[in-house]
């Protein structure tokens, strides 16, 4: 497989490989991208839940966005689990002084899969006035919208209504997910100034859904870093997290993680003795 598209994913760890970095790396080597990281803390989990966190110095996470703008370049900037406001504070800073040009993919990570919270409380005003106005598409599924907002997002009207009121904070596009709402299907939603795309497939049952978010994300900005246009990006992330979900490898007690290698050719593997 060629390498095309460079992607810079500022994000925490997930030590449980499920989301986060691993998550993220996983997803832009399957679909063709390079891969490059600036982690912004640490945590210890599983797929029952997150048991402790440790954040990383700002400096040093300015230390990492710098070298990877400086020596390899970056197409693309993907941010996750961002923890805390100084750390939303020095990425901003960063990414204006370095005076980034490449398109942010924003999603604004709020609490794990299992319930723990993973942005502290006083830094959502913080995302809201520094990071999102720099953004190309903001990612948020139903409750971080609904933090974002205030509003009450209870079907898919309130989804087109909430996604206006986030182009409001500056960023051009907003990707609003809706697996949290209930019915046999999920609808995203993808609105921008002038135009609105919905997509729509079969819910997938099952618990084994852990970092969906951060792999549709990361998916999204592999496709924008390969030149696809977003709409499509946003098509092809979704494809490709659905399948990800119904190969899932069924791992761990909790919520499990997908498969993240199931676009690796099985040729490719074969012929290396495996």
């Amino acid at each position: 497989m060629q390498m095309r598209g460079r992607i810079l994913v500022i994000a925490g760890s997930d030590s449980g490989g499920g989301a986060g970095i691993q998550a993220d790396i996983k997803t832009i080597t399957a679909l063709g991208g390079f891969a490059m990281t600036a982690i912004t803390a640490l945590t210890a989990q599983d797929t029952l839940g997150v048991h402790a966190l440790h954040a990383v110095p700002t400096d040093f996470i300015r230390q990492q966005m710098r070298l990877a703008f400086a020596d390899i370049g970056v197409d693309v900037i993907k941010t996750g689990m961002l923890s805390d406001a100084a750390t939303i504070e020095a990425i901003a800073f960063e990414l204006r002084a370095q005076r980034i040009k490449a398109p942010l993919v924003l999603d604004p990570v709020m609490t794990a899969k299992g319930g723990a919270s993973l942005l502290a409380l006083q830094a959502v005003a913080m995302l809201k006035q520094l990071l999102i106005p720099l953004a190309a598409v903001l990612t948020p599924n139903i409750p971080e919208a609904e933090a974002l907002t205030g509003l009450v997002i209870a079907d898919e009207a309130g989804m087109h209504r909430a996604a206006k009121t986030l182009l409001s904070l500056g960023a051009p596009a907003v990707l609003l997910k809706g697996g949290h709402l209930s019915g046999p299907n999920v609808t995203d939603v993808l609105v921008t100034e002038t135009e609105t795309h919905r997509y729509s497939a079969p819910r997938l049952l099952g618990r084994h859904t852990h970092g969906t978010g951060c792999t549709l994300a990361s998916a999204i900005a592999t496709g924008l870093a390969q030149n696809w246009s977003l709409p499509d990006s946003v098509q092809r992330a979704r494809a490709y997290v659905r399948l990800a979900i119904e190969h899932a490898p069924r791992l761990g007690q909790g919520h499990g993680p997908l498969n993240h290698a199931v676009t690796v050719d099985p040729a490719a593997v074969a012929a290396l003795g495996g």
